[in-house]
């Protein structure tokens, strides 16, 4: 805390002695920013196919580089994180014991960091652990801003409290709050910190209430005003912007609060080339992974500043790694190598699979509607795992389930290895406190997996981490029907063929601890118009889905795990599995069947459709009685008229 408090104090006591943009009284009349989000873990350059060119992007040592080349030129350069700087590869596994994105993020120059959902899948004692780790490795760290925590009502919840304490005193320790001022050359910057609505929904974990953002938002920019005088006020965002102004959560904070300067979006790994501007509130995002540095300067303006350039440096082939920081990658490798992946029988580097093509980028994943070649491969693995897992105790796998917002990395064409397999699917701990999801098994019935497709066709347009990808499962849809209407059939993938589910009976399903937990959600998100009821084996409600958890040899099935055993699996070519080229094509699990014909408007109608028939018909029944109605009275007015 001590510590924390000196880099404060002589963050705020720099003044502007040299360096260009600066008056020679010491006032800048330049602010220079630098911003990330949603960095993931992503620590180590990578090979990144695009467009059929294959590059190197991304990397805490390229990100170095392009710092401190903008610091060449702006001295005075404030360095900003908007969260989700862990989960997302095999460095974050060290978590408890190293912290190596924060650590690294110091020793980078990072001024400030905001907590992320994906901070908390950690859940609470794993999130105090890593700050606790931070703190004691007497390295400089960047500030943490949090201000919507709703500690008064976690603490007053007896499920959230002990959880509560552990996270509030960790973050006591490292020396969080609310907002915090930093200074550069004669410039104070005010920043804090908040979590958005949707991120706080995909952080069920947490283990906390978190208050409304945009009112917290109001409250915080009071107690800056009213403490300090800043020349700009910074809200680090982990709420993010959609294609829908209305719903874009960054953008209705900045039109209620248009006291913020600027506003750092993240969650939504929105990769802005041009700043999204509410009247004089900025919205910047660089996109996720590190393959962008997002810089922004704003120059003197009358008594306030205005966004001047913004630009997003690309941390290609054409900025150099800092050997430094490369040296600290290898020592945290061979950490992750030891404490980690040891134990599941894996080296970080060791070669899987090879792969004769590429798999969908990850940035183009989910995106659309439509089956994923990438999910498939996903889906399936997770069916292998656990027949192997079961062995002679195995119960057939009906359906395994893989949710878009799960899935954080893809293959390229080439050698596949266990740290890929791991970077696929790398969120969440599960209850041994072990990172990686495990995977769940629960019951639906055959009803419940026609609304499952039909969550996926219909809801995951709104709602695109939703978007489902199955194994076992197979539907036709047309997206011209009316929403929630729009699956027409739905069919069973089995080793004979395909057959209809039966409406009460019972399916097993498989799908990741989180995956499975979001399930129950679907009523939630639906307002009660689509309803999953995750079941045991007796068709009882799940409660705790911990307890469903596949284990294999004592040891739970990580959701990574499945995969990577799924990859070495196959038939090799030259000595190394090679994943069979089926996988380069769709396999007929998502059929799309878009036409307007009435007939394919109107077959097959579930009960949402006989539900809008009846509000429809209500409709017309009051629009009619009220034309008559008025009839009437025109009728009766005209008789009363004298003659």
């Amino acid at each position: 805390m001590i510590r924390k408090l000196l880099v404060s104090a002589l963050l705020t006591l720099a003044v502007c002695t040299v360096g260009f943009h600066c008056h020679a009284a010491g006032a800048c009349d330049t602010v220079s920013i630098v911003f990330t989000h949603d960095m993931h873990s992503h620590l180590e350059t990578e090979t990144v196919t695009r467009g059929g060119a294959t590059a190197r992007a991304g990397g805490f040592a390229k990100l170095k580089t392009a710092i401190d080349a903008v610091k060449s030129e702006y001295p005075h350069t404030f360095v900003l994180d908007a969260g989700d700087f862990s989960m997302g590869t095999p460095y974050q596994t060290i978590f408890s014991t190293e912290a190596a994105e924060l650590c690294l993020m110091g020793a980078i120059g990072f001024d400030a960091t905001t907590l992320g959902n994906h901070e908390f899948d950690y859940r609470g004692p794993g999130l105090a652990r890593m700050l606790t780790a931070a703190e004691e490795s007497g390295e400089r760290l960047p500030l943490l801003v949090q201000g919507n925590i709703d500690w008064e009502r976690s603490f007053a919840d007896p499920a959230r409290a002990e959880n509560a304490a552990l996270v509030k005193a960790a973050l006591e320790q490292y020396g969080s709050g609310e907002y915090t001022v930093l200074e550069k050359g004669g410039i104070t910057i005010a920043v804090f910190g908040i979590l958005g609505r949707e991120a706080d929904s995909y952080a069920p974990e947490s283990g906390l209430f978190f208050l409304d953002p945009i009112r917290q938002a109001t409250q915080i920019v009071a107690k800056i005003r009213e403490a300090a005088d800043p020349d700009l006020i910074i809200c680090l965002s982990h709420s993010g912007t959609s294609d829908n102004p209305e719903e874009s959560e960054d953008e209705l904070l900045a039109r209620a609060v248009p006291e913020i300067d600027l506003i750092i979006s993240g969650h939504s790994h929105t990769k802005l080339d041009e700043p999204i501007t509410h009247g004089n509130t900025v919205i910047a995002s660089c996109g996720s992974y590190t393959y962008h540095l997002g810089h922004l300067t704003f120059a003197k303006s009358g008594d306030g500043y205005r966004l001047e350039r913004y630009r997003l440096i690309p941390l290609d082939g054409s900025v150099a790694d800092d050997p430094a920081v490369l040296e600290r990658i290898g020592a945290y490798k061979a950490l992750v190598n030891e404490q980690y992946m040891a134990q599941f029988g894996y080296g970080f580097d060791e070669v899987l699979a090879v792969s004769g093509f590429a798999f969908t980028p990850i940035e183009q994943f989910g995106a659309a509607q439509g089956e994923d070649t990438l999910a498939n491969l996903i889906s399936d693995s997770y069916i292998y795992a656990v027949k192997h897992a079961e062995g002679s105790d195995y119960r057939p796998v009906d359906v395994a389930v893989v949710p878009a917002g799960v899935v954080r990395g893809s293959f390229d064409e080439g050698e596949i290895t266990a740290g890929d397999a791991f970077n696929v699917s790398s969120l969440g701990i599960g209850p041994d406190g072990v990172p990686g999801y495990p995977l769940v098994s629960v019951y639906l019935t055959g009803a419940e997996l026609k609304t499952l497709a039909e969550v996926d066709i219909s809801v995951s347009g709104l709602m695109p981490a939703a978007r489902l990808y199955s194994s076992g499962l197979s539907y036709t849809y047309n997206p011209n029907r009316l929403i929630l209407n729009r699956v027409t059939g739905v069919k069973l993938v089995t080793g004979h063929g395909t057959e209809e589910p039966e409406e009460t009976g019972l399916y097993r399903v498989v799908g990741g601890l989180y995956s499975c937990q979001m399930l129950g959600a679907v009523e939630r998100k639906s307002h009660g118009l689509l309803k999953l009821v995750p079941k045991d084996e007796n068709g009882s409600a799940i409660t705790v889905f911990e307890r469903h958890i596949i284990y294999d040899g004592g040891h739970e099935l990580k959701e990574w795990v499945a995969l990577a055993r799924y990859l070495a699996s196959f038939e090799p070519e030259n000595g190394i599995p090679k994943i069979p080229a089926d996988y380069a094509q769709t396999q007929g699990r998502k059929i799309e069947v878009k036409s307007s014909h009435p007939v394919e408007l109107l077959k097959n109608p579930n009960r949402i459709f006989f539900l809008a028939l009846a509000v429809l018909v209500v409709i017309v029944l009051l629009a009619a009685g009220f034309i008559l109605l008025a009839v009437r009275l025109v009728r009766a007015r005209k008789r009363k008229k004298p003659s």
